[in-house]
């Protein structure tokens, strides 16, 4: 691989992991298009590295403040099973309160997350064939472009809400966890999808947007262990993994300035273009297929 396609595998990764175009699509096509199948699952999972650098650099404070709140979550549940144990088995004295544990908007943001990923890994578990089957017949990411066109035609049209984490129930967290597992097909955008699932749940503009990126954190993280087992280091140069990682720091930059073009988009309602362009290059794999039979 030169530095020149690193470059523009990037670039590709970025644009298309936070806009809602379908990242998994584009990079099959322009593998195919520019003969980049050498590039391998290692340069696959260092391009999403370079994405999840974006989401921490644009969301430091909330990731910093989640984690923190997880912490206090594990010891205040630890406490309570302390106390649980204190007044069923201990002296009969006066009974401990139970600490309240979901005690803050961002320990309620920690477990929403937490329960969007949950059904996130299941479908992923079960999915993975169909995934891999979708990616090499033209018609499923056709149609699932088609799809996203109308996702995208119906967060243009939708109000939204005023949810915040303490507004947001556990039920809407979970859906949309299901909305990202069924994401994962080629040609389904997962940034469309989820965005659309919250705001049709009544999240807030911006937060819709937060959450949207926050909650892929765990679910590519996850995706991405699974992978590193299937990986060939030894054929990799050092030369290589230079220019994996140049390609790596265009995916964050430009995922970093496509996480704040998606703010504008979801508070001015622009997904008018996208929808479109996905409508036709659906439509044009679509016709493709049909046309090879």
């Amino acid at each position: 691989m030169s530095l020149l396609k690193a470059i523009l595998m990037g670039l590709i990764q970025g644009l298309t992991e936070f806009l809602p175009v379908s990242s998994s699509g584009h990079l099959a096509l322009f593998k195919n298009m520019f003969g980049l199948q050498e590039a391998g699952l290692l340069f696959d999972v260092i391009l999403h590295l370079g994405t999840l650098l974006a989401v921490f650099v644009v969301y430091y404070k909330d990731i910093w403040k989640m984690i923190v709140a997880g912490v206090g979550i594990v010891v205040d549940a630890c406490r309570n099973i302390g106390i649980f144990f204190s007044n069923h088995f201990g002296k009969k004295e006066e009974k401990k309160a139970y600490l309240q544990v979901i005690n803050s908007g961002y320990r309620k943001f920690a477990m929403l997350v937490i329960v969007s990923t949950i059904p996130t890994g299941i479908i992923g578990v079960l999915d993975k064939d169909l995934v891999e089957m979708g990616s090499e017949i033209l018609l499923i990411p056709g149609i699932c472009l088609i799809a996203t066109a109308i996702l995208l035609t119906i967060a243009d049209r939708c109000q939204g809400g005023e949810k915040l984490p303490h507004q947001v129930t556990y039920s809407n967290a979970f859906i949309i966890g299901i909305a990202q597992g069924i994401a994962t097909l080629p040609g389904l955008s997962r940034s469309g999808t989820t965005i659309t699932a919250c705001l049709l749940s009544g999240f807030q503009k911006k937060f819709a947007v937060k959450y949207s990126f926050i909650m892929s954190i765990p679910a590519i993280l996850g995706s991405l262990v699974f992978e590193l087992a299937d990986i060939d280091t030894a054929a990799v140069t050092t030369t290589e993994i230079g220019y994996y990682l140049v390609g790596m720091l265009v995916a964050a930059f430009v995922g970093y300035v496509c996480i704040k073009v998606m703010l504008y988009i979801v508070k001015e309602k622009k997904f008018t273009g996208f929808a479109i362009y996905c409508a036709v290059v659906g439509a044009l794999s679509v016709g493709v297929y049909f046309y090879q039979l």
